[in-house]
């Protein structure tokens, strides 16, 4: 019998993929039903992953591909997604830049040390070997691909580089992100050579991830007003998009559709889905409709089911998908929250997410053909 060691470097011959919506969805192919996976879909809410998290610390989770794999699996053992998203987080490339950052239990990450002002990138390790450092999440993604047994697709994901830069400087969450906008008034040559750093890194990660057996990506953008958006986030966006298909090309691996969700980013949607990625992600704020309209009919949206919807009875909660896939329509849609679950939801409540969504896309889907 193969040994999980050993399939974590078996980067071939995984097992044929036998439910494939989200990826025909992603490049705009028609699904006889809606896509749906949910963020953070392996997290708290899960008993079996509070059980894991209880003997392990976070980190030792993301770094240990047995134990990465295992809570990458649970939610599709429950569930009938369509996508699962590998166990890992945002913040693993501030570490391999050589920050220490730490998951305290009731506040999230911290960085025992965070960038003070431009003198402190000194301190950055700028010239990492992607592989090495991050290694071990190729290893559970591939340990994973193989797991999975082509039940679906593997998504791999990394933080865009504002968000990332937010964090770094920061130190950890903030409602108002303000140390680091002050970093773009003031050291705006210096945030720029961070976002360079960035971006160089987070595509030698997505590249690597694909090489690795992920099949679709998601990254992640932050809040900012419009110029400074355009500024500081869209340019990177692009860049991270562009670079990483075009190394794919020239490495001769099949290029995987890409996803690109910027929380709060209503006034620039026309512009992300200009800028070469598959799916625009929106979250709860925004209506489908006017959603719909903005962004490219080239482009897949997905989205946005307010998390808190969860909360809701069984019936209200159906209502809800319901009119959400009414004004998103059933192509072209991959359905998913307006961002992560919550740690309390009732995890009942995510399989009549899932459910509602498969079974009302099917009768909207039948039904035309039909006519």
């Amino acid at each position: 019998m193969i040994s999980d060691q050993e399939l974590c470097k078996m980067r071939n011959h995984y097992p044929p993929l036998k439910n494939d919506l989200i990826l025909r969805a992603a490049r705009g192919q028609h699904t006889e039903v809606i896509p749906v996976w949910t963020m953070r879909q392996a997290g708290r809410y899960l008993p079996e992953f509070r059980e894991i998290r209880s003997q392990n610390d976070f980190f030792t989770v993301c770094r240990t591909p047995s134990l990465a794999c295992e809570v990458t699996l649970q939610p599709i053992r429950r569930f009938k997604l369509d996508a699962a998203i590998i166990f890992s987080d945002i913040l693993v490339i501030p570490q391999a830049l050589g920050m220490n950052v730490e998951m305290v239990p009731g506040k999230g990450p911290v960085f025992t040390n965070p960038l003070h002002s431009s003198e402190s990138l000194k301190e950055l390790d700028g010239n990492i070997n992607v592989d090495d450092k991050l290694g071990y999440v190729y290893d559970a993604i591939t340990l994973t691909r193989h797991k999975l047994e082509g039940k679906v697709p593997l998504i791999g994901f990394a933080g865009g580089p504002w968000t990332l830069m937010a964090y770094m400087i920061e130190g950890g969450g903030s409602p108002t992100m303000s140390k680091a906008k002050e970093w773009l008034f003031c050291y705006e040559e210096a945030s720029h050579q961070l976002l360079h750093l960035l971006v160089n890194v987070i595509v030698e990660f997505l590249v690597g991830q694909v090489k690795a057996g992920a099949q679709i990506f998601e990254s992640h953008a932050g809040i900012l007003g419009p110029d400074m958006f355009d500024k500081y986030s869209l340019i990177y966006l692009q860049k991270i998009c562009q670079n990483v298909k075009q190394k794919l090309i020239t490495a001769k691996v099949d290029v995987v559709p890409m996803i690109v969700f910027a929380k709060g980013a209503h006034y620039s949607l026309h512009k992300l889905s200009d800028i070469g990625y598959d799916v625009v992600g929106i979250d709860w704020t925004i209506d489908p409709a006017v959603a719909r309209n903005k962004i490219s009919s080239e482009v897949t949206i997905q989205g946005n089911l307010d998390p808190c919807a969860l909360y809701a009875n069984k019936v209200e909660l159906q209502q809800q998908i319901q009119k959400m896939i009414q004004k998103f329509g059933t192509q072209h849609y991959i359905a998913n929250l307006g961002h992560g679950i919550y740690p309390n939801v009732k995890p009942e409540q995510l399989d009549c997410f899932v459910t509602t969504v498969h079974e009302y896309s099917k009768v909207l889907n039948d039904n035309k053909a039909k006519n």
